[in-house]
């Protein structure tokens, strides 16, 4: 994989080489001496890319080549954006001859420069690779670490279908189905008072799955009314704690949030305690590890002896122990042979390769993981990508050489799958440990950022479906877990705690990334990547100007004084900036963030406004200034950004010239009132469009233009859509969402095979029309309709496989043929009370609550 960005690098330096044909004949030397350098160094990449599973120098070696490559793109377009603004500036035309020359010169020297920095990192890993014994090996046959074509076709592979599923739910029904239902029993017992019950074990048995199937199990969501989950982990934040609990039972109006951002932590806990006097509540309390965290929130949980519980997760019997003196401990046990293997069998891609010598292989490794879960998993994910007998032996050959007390240590088995990646898939798996323990993280978000920092090589296929097949490939290695997934798409992932261990280990060995340490006021100079999840404006005290920092990722929610960024010092080199700030100040964006014209991500949350000289960013790929409460003002000078490809901005005032953005595929937040007046003819690539704001007297029609539109969502005010006959001109729509009243449903495209209606409030069956879209296999009603039944006739819902029914408040009866839904695999019911019986057919399909 490490190929295919030396290649790009190489057909760059080419570019450069054929477009600069005034070049000095001292800096076209040097740029040709580093093309073809880095053109010889492919033939050795093979070979390291085995080796590298061995030796982590070999890696080091990997990922230096990689950073070389991407640096001297870097350099490129640095000088390609300095030439480009030298001739749109009109004073320029002005100035004097030899002034230009003078400038023309300054810019070649800026390139020499670096390309003689470059060329000394070069000549040293070439050094590197005779004392690591890199062979060059382009002619002999071989494969990557994976064992398997190393291109990245092998990975991009239609994503599984997941919806409403989580990924980790097969490892709770192997061997946990006794303690289900102890627990289950212990919930919902008529003792009146609040109790606490509390699982601990050891990492990896399983404990934050247990209680997320208990949290989901329909018996729970319809007997507590109030719900909400925390994780705590080893640095908490009390306040944030509260608070997003009480969001999780209030709701996150905007009124809300404003009022819950100016509360002190008595106020907070004051004011969740009031919340749930009056409701039966469970709360899960995951991953704590110490005695204060859960002592600094249990106030806030009081008892009104209506039978509320909360759920508490420790890797600690102490503090499962002492949570609650008339509670319940269970000690989460490992699984016995015969679970182990069940589940090593769930999670292999394919059974049916395992001949009986494999399967004897297998199941010695399987036994010396000694009943741990993940270890299972992980080892599954590991002999998932192995071809054969042979391979199979080699792993087994590996685990054997590190048996101590007759197991393997789990840190072991995650390395072995680490070291197995491919090293583009390594990079990809190294950038979870940056974010914070615990996290949920946004699939969108880490797809878009792989992309920024140039993990994805370019090809024949969309990068966005090279980051998603990345993505998926990690979770079917068992890497990462999927938290969420809607429409079929994985939308939320976490990583277990160990694995991040192992990510932020590794990413320290090969100076990937390093976290800021604010006890010791330290981080390293060595990174590219810095990550700074607490005291941001101390980490910003220090001297970073002789640092080429490719990416800066604040966490810090309470930093908001931008202005102690030296961006123009410090951070010119930068790809990435991420700021997530939600404290009650609002951060102010200086004019000289448009000096960081490498940037192409930048995410800046609870900005009110930009500055014009966001215009100058022409590398930027993904603008994100989300905000829950208040949109964000853009400059006209944002319709500049050529190479946007991600618009995440609810913005205030209409963008002129939005048609500009041809590259755009994904256009988020914008309201209606911006786009009446827009000709979207030149957005032939969107892709997704979301809107909202939408008003009856409003014309949507333009939206058909939109000839690459794949999904889109639309929210209506408080009046009922506007005609949606437009929808039946978008021939490529696959995915729809329509949150607001709608009068009578339009004609919809074949295309479509995923639909949520939120708050129709149709007063006709709209079974009949949406039983004939040939496509369509996951249908969501929400308030949708205000009659007293539905009838699903003959040959209906053809391919529907996952139907989910919400708040029909009137329906009473369901009539279902036996032909229809013939492939129906998820039903899932919630507050339809007057729907007493539903169809027999249905009484075997698997329940899914919503989360």
């Amino acid at each position: 994989m490490v190929d295919a960005f030396v290649s790009y690098a190489v057909q760059k330096l080419g570019d450069f080489l054929i477009q600069e044909v005034n070049l000095r004949l001292s800096l076209r030397e040097e740029v040709q001496w580093l093309r073809n350098e880095l053109l010889y160094m492919q033939s050795f990449l093979k070979d390291a890319e085995e080796k590298q599973v061995r030796d982590h120098r070999v890696q080091q070696w990997v990922f230096d080549i990689n950073s070389v490559a991407n640096d001297a793109v870097a350099i490129l377009e640095t000088h390609s954006f300095e030439a480009g603004k030298g001739d749109d500036d009109g004073f320029a035309s002005r100035l004097k001859v030899c002034t230009c020359i003078c400038r023309k010169e300054a810019k070649f020297y800026n390139v020499s420069k670096e390309t003689q920095s470059l060329k000394q990192r070069v000549m040293d890993i070439s050094r590197k690779r005779e004392t690591y014994g890199i062979r060059n090996i382009d002619n002999i046959a071989g494969e990557g670490p994976s064992n398997r074509p190393n291109n990245r076709s092998a990975m991009v592979r239609a994503p599984r279908r997941t919806t409403f599923y989580v990924d980790d739910q097969d490892q709770i029904f192997v061997g946990f189905q006794d303690v289900v239902k102890r627990l289950l029993a212990e919930l919902l017992k008529a003792e009146p008072h609040r109790s606490v019950i509390s699982i601990y074990g050891m990492g990896g048995l399983g404990k934050t799955t247990l209680a997320r199937n208990l949290y989901n199990s329909p018996d729970i969501v319809s007997s507590f009314p109030a719900r909400s989950w925390i994780c705590v982990s080893q640095e908490y934040n009390t306040m944030d704690l509260l608070m997003s609990i009480i969001k999780s039972i209030q709701g996150r109006t905007k009124e809300d949030l404003d009022l819950l951002e100016k509360m002190t932590e008595i106020d907070l806990e004051c004011h969740l305690r009031d919340l749930l006097k009056e409701r039966k509540y469970l709360v899960v309390v995951d991953d704590l590890w110490h005695r204060e965290a859960w002592k600094s929130l249990k106030r806030a949980f009081p008892d009104s002896k209506n039978g509320s519980r909360v759920i508490i997760t420790t890797r600690k019997e102490e503090v499962a122990e002492r949570a609650d003196n008339k509670g319940f401990v269970h000690k989460l046990r490992y699984l016995n042979q015969e679970e182990s293997w069940d589940l090593f069998c769930k999670k292999l891609l394919d059974v049916r390769v395992m001949v009986p010598t494999m399967k004897r292989l297998a199941m010695d490794m399987v036994d010396k993981c000694k009943g741990l879960p993940l270890a299972i998993v992980v080892l599954s994910g590991l002999l998932s990508h192995k071809r054969g007998l042979e391979q199979w032996q080699k792993v087994k050959d590996h685990l054997w050489q590190n048996i101590k007390d007759d197991s393997v240590e789990i840190s072991y088995i995650l390395s072995l799958s680490y070291n197995d990646l491919p090293t583009v898939l390594k990079q990809c798996f190294l950038y979870f440990g940056i974010f914070p323990e615990d996290q949920v993280i946004l699939a969108e978000d880490i797809m878009r950022l792989w992309l920024a920092e140039g993990f994805i090589p370019r090809g024949e296929e969309r990068v966005e479906d090279v980051t998603e097949g990345f993505l998926n490939e990690l979770i079917r290695r068992s890497l990462v877990q999927v938290a969420n997934t809607l429409w079929e798409e994985v939308t939320q992932c976490r990583i277990h705690d160990l694995l991040r261990d192992l990510a932020v280990k590794k990413a320290l060995e090969v100076n990937f990334f390093d976290i800021y340490d604010p006890k010791n006021h330290s981080i390293s100079p060595l990174c590219p990547r810095h990550v700074i999840h607490d005291q941001a404006q101390r980490y910003l005290s220090l001297d970073l100007s002789n640092l080429k920092l490719r990416s800066v990722l604040f966490f810090d929610r309470d930093f908001y004084k931008l202005s102690l960024i030296k961006f123009r010092n410090q951070f010119q080199h930068m790809y990435v900036l991420y700021l997530d700030s939600r404290g009650d100040n609002t951060p102010v964006v200086p004019d000289v963030i448009g000096s960081l014209y490498h940037l192409k991500f930048l995410r800046l949350r609870g900005i009110p406004l930009l500055p014009s000289s966001i215009g100058n960013l022409k590398n930027l790929q993904t603008l994100d200034v989300q905000n829950n409460r208040k949109p964000c003002q853009l400059p006209p000078e944002t319709a500049n950004l050529v190479n946007l490809r991600h618009l995440l901005a609810p913005y205030s005032e209409p963008l002129q010239h939005i048609n500009k953005l041809t590259s755009l595929q994904v256009l988020r937040g914008i309201r209606c009132n911006q786009w009446k007046d827009v000709d979207p003819v030149d957005l032939v690539n969107v892709r997704e469009l979301s809107m909202d704001r939408i008003k009856k007297s409003y014309s949507l029609n333009n939206i058909s233009s939109l000839k690459s539109l794949s999904t889109l969502q639309l929210w209506c005010d408080d009046e009922s859509f506007p005609v949606l006959e437009f929808l039946t001109s978008c021939q490529k729509l696959q995915k729809l969402w329509l949150n607001g009243r709608t009068d009578k449903l339009p004609p919809f495209p074949n295309s479509i095979t995923l639909m949520t209606l939120v708050g129709s409030q149709l007063m006709e069956d709209p079974m009949p029309i949406l039983g004939m879209l040939p496509n369509l296999r996951n249908l969501e009603l929400v308030n949708a309709y205000e009659g007293e039944e539905i009838t699903c006739s003959d040959n209906s819902f053809s391919q529907l496989e996952f139907l989910h029914l919400e708040y029909l408040r009137n329906l009473e009866r369901w009539h279902l043929v036996a032909s229809a839904m013939p492939l129906i695999k998820g039903l899932g019911i919630e507050i339809c009370r007057k729907l007493k019986v539903i169809p027999e057919r249905m009484k075997d399909v698997e329940r899914f609550p919503k989360e």
